[in-house]
């Protein structure tokens, strides 16, 4: 379907959009600048976290009645837990190292994202109702928006090494996400049962990005606002269109 394939999309055309500034900046972001671009993303991802993910994910789970919560729950440390491990592994997941680190940190965080989209539309494609899909979009949306930042990010430490490889490089940092959300729609039978812990596992995974990646670089009240802002933004977009 058309609809799902343009939604999966979406977030890489974010990340190539924000890498695409190398070709208009002659330096790197400052500090503040820096700053509103986390705090902005760690809001979009933090809403999305919320409306688009946990949320629905109690949803799927009422015949539970007040235990409605406990998938969601499980979900949710699970994918905490699973982003922890991997920074155990990898200890890479940083924007304060090196230009190849920050690439590599990068493109990890964008697995959780880019699955988180890919249960989406598979909800969408369970239920098949204009709600789930302008729900599903919506986060799409959100996650391209906080990932136009990411691709400049990326980008931008590599343009002595020429501007084109430096684009190409902060653009394929961001092709996981398609890669990630094909495959629980490609197990979509295989997944259906399991979707209230799949939705509340990616929220978890990126809360953990954002508690360990965007929020200690918030450290002023501009930083806040940010991150108010972009709660904001998402939270606007999942109710009016989702």
């Amino acid at each position: 379907m058309r609809e799902v394939l343009f939604g999966i999309i979406i977030p890489f055309i974010g990340t190539s959009l924000g890498a695409a500034c190398v070709f208009l900046l002659a330096h790197e972001p400052g500090e503040r600048v820096r700053e509103v671009l986390s705090g902005l993303s760690a809001g979009v991802m933090t809403a999305a976290s919320v409306w688009s993910l946990l949320l629905p994910s109690i949803a799927d789970s009422e015949r539970l009645g007040a235990l409605a919560f406990l998938p969601a729950a499980v979900g949710f440390v699970l994918g905490a837990l699973f982003i922890c491990v991997i920074g155990k592994v990898a200890p890479m997941l940083s924007r304060r190292g090196s230009a190849g680190m920050t690439a590599f940190a990068v493109t990890l965080h964008n697995i959780p994202e880019g699955m988180a989209v890919g249960v989406a539309y598979a909800g969408f494609l369970m239920h098949g109702t204009e709600l789930s899909l302008m729900g599903a979009f919506s986060l799409a949306l959100g996650i391209a928006i906080q990932n136009f930042p990411e691709g400049a990010i990326v980008s931008m430490p590599l343009r002595e090494r020429g501007r084109g490889r430096a684009f190409l490089v902060g653009a394929l940092s961001g092709i996981v996400e398609p890669i990630a959300a094909a495959l629980p729609l490609l197990a979509l039978a295989f997944v259906a049962p399991l979707m209230p812990y799949l939705l509340s596992f990616a929220a978890g995974a990126m809360m953990c990005v954002v508690v360990e990646e965007l929020i200690p670089d918030l450290r002023s009240a501009v930083g806040t606002l940010s991150f108010t802002l972009g709660f904001v933004l998402m939270m606007a977009l999942d109710v009016a269109l989702g």
